[in-house]
């Protein structure tokens, strides 16, 4: 893989707040991977944070949201953090019953040029659900974006998508491992 400056900046920060762990991982797709990044953990350092938004807002600067909304929970610092320095709105849906949905009397209108920031797509699931919820609403979407795009193929979120980098760590079923995946007892660590 080759990679740009910014991507050996991403890198590190991820290694250096052991975002980026290496094991056995069982995603929440259910699939398994030899990577997994624990994006909580860039989280809790604000400076990293702000540092990896300022990165991630030269590439999106251009769709011009107004409104940034995040699936609960990756996406929740990340998403503040690029409404904050864009001086847009921000507001997050929740899990109820493991599905996403929007509450607290937030609401979306024609005005609102929304754009769906979340930490880490897989196979976007999250993403298409946050997407069906806003495509109940008047808002214009703009775009999607996350901190890292793990997908084998990129999504066809069917808007423009935007990822501060692409990290292509290769993901299993379960009942395919490598064998050194398959030595090692898998953990869920969440996401």
């Amino acid at each position: 893989m080759v990679m740009n400056s910014s991507d050996k900046e991403v890198l590190s920060i991820f290694k250096e707040t052991k975002a980026l762990l290496t094991g056995h991982f069982i995603l929440r797709s259910g699939l398994r991977s030899g990577h997994f990044f624990q994006c909580a953990q860039v989280c809790q350092h604000m400076d990293k944070v702000t540092r990896l938004a300022e990165l991630l807002i030269a590439k999106i600067a251009h769709l011009k949201p107004t409104t940034i909304v995040s699936p609960a929970m990756g996406g929740l610092v990340i998403g503040q953090e690029i409404a904050r320095q864009l001086n847009c709105r921000f507001l997050f849906l929740e899990k109820e019953n493991d599905r996403l949905v929007m509450r607290r009397n937030f609401n979306l209108t024609a005005e609102d040029r929304v754009l769906v920031a979340e930490d880490v797509v897989t196979r976007g699931g999250r993403v298409r659900e946050a997407l069906d919820i806003l495509s109940e609403t008047p808002s214009i979407l703009c775009g999607v974006t996350c901190l890292v795009d793990r997908s084998a193929t990129a999504p066809d979120f069917q808007t423009p998508f935007l990822p501060l980098m692409k990290m292509d760590f290769p993901t299993y079923p379960a009942d395919n491992l490598p064998d050194e995946l398959a030595a090692i007892d898998p953990v869920k660590p969440g996401s």
